[in-house]
C-alpha cells in the first residue's frame, strides 16, 4: 500500500468518526492512572532540561495535548485529520493545533523539546515506521525526549468500523516494545524506558521513553 493510500483511508477515516472519537476517550484518563503517571514523567523529565516547546503528534480531539499543558508543558498539537483539529480547537479554546502528517512533519529542526506520539503509530505500516522516527529525529533537539504509547503484539488487522458504528478504512498494528525500541535504535534515538501495561488505553500497551542522541547518530 502507497504512503498516500493507507494516509488518505486513515484521514478519511477519522474525520468521518472525529465527534464519535472525542465523545469515547475525553475522559479516558481519569481511568488510567498509570499511563497519568507516565505523562507526569514526561513533563518531569522535559522540563529538568530546561522545558520548551512539545509537539503532540496524532493529537486527535487534543486531550493528551491539553493534559500536558496542565503539567506546565508548552505543548501544541499535530493531526492528519482536519475534522479532529477542528474538534482539538473547540474542545481546548486557546491551545495550538494544525494538521499535518507524521511522514511529513512541518517542523523546524531542532524545533522542539519533546514529542508524543500516544497511540498514533497504530496506523503506520512496518516499513514507514523508520522514515517517521527520522522525522521525529529531525525536530527534536538534541537531547530531547521522545515518549510513544503503541498497542503490543504480533499482528495487524484491518478495522471497518468503530467509534459509534461508523465506517472506517484502517488497518490497526500491534508490535513488540523490542521492535519499536530497535527501529528508535536506528533512527538516532536511546531508548531509557519501557514497559508494558494493561488499562482503558489499550488491552496490552507498550510505553517507551526515548532520547534523541547529541551526535550525528
Amino acid at each position: 500500500m502507497s504512503t498516500e493510500s493507507w494516509l488518505a483511508d486513515t484521514r478519511t477515516s477519522y474525520d468521518t468518526v472525529a465527534t464519535s472519537y472525542a465523545d469515547q476517550v475525553r475522559d479516558l484518563l481519569d481511568e488510567t492512572p498509570y499511563e497519568r503517571s507516565v505523562l507526569a514523567l514526561f513533563a518531569e523529565l522535559v522540563q529538568a532540561t530546561d522545558g520548551g516547546p512539545v509537539a503532540d503528534v496524532g493529537c486527535g480531539p487534543g486531550r493528551i495535548t491539553a493534559h500536558l499543558r496542565s503539567l506546565g508543558l508548552d505543548a501544541f498539537g499535530i493531526d492528519l485529520s482536519p475534522a479532529m483539529v477542528e474538534t482539538a480547537r473547540r474542545e481546548h479554546p486557546g491551545l495550538r493545533f494544525e494538521v499535518g502528517s507524521m511522514t511529513d512533519l512541518d517542523l523546524a529542526d531542532a524545533s522542539v523539546a519533546g514529542l508524543v506520539a500516544w497511540y498514533s503509530l497504530i496506523h503506520v505500516p512496518d516499513d514507514e515506521v523508520g522514515p517517521v522516527f527520522g522525522h521525529f529525529r529531525r525536530v527534536v533537539r538534541p537531547g530531547g525526549l521522545l515518549l510513544l504509547g503503541f498497542h503490543v503484539g504480533d499482528e495487524s488487522r484491518l478495522k471497518t468500523r468503530g467509534y459509534g458504528g461508523h465506517a472506517m478504512k484502517v488497518h490497526v498494528h500491534r508490535r513488540q516494545p523490542a521492535q519499536v525500541s530497535a527501529w528508535l535504535d536506528d533512527a538516532g534515538f536511546t531508548v531509557e524506558a519501557q514497559m508494558t501495561l494493561s488499562s482503558a488505553e489499550s488491552p496490552l500497551g507498550g510505553i517507551v521513553f526515548a532520547r534523541r542522541r547529541t551526535g550525528s547518530q
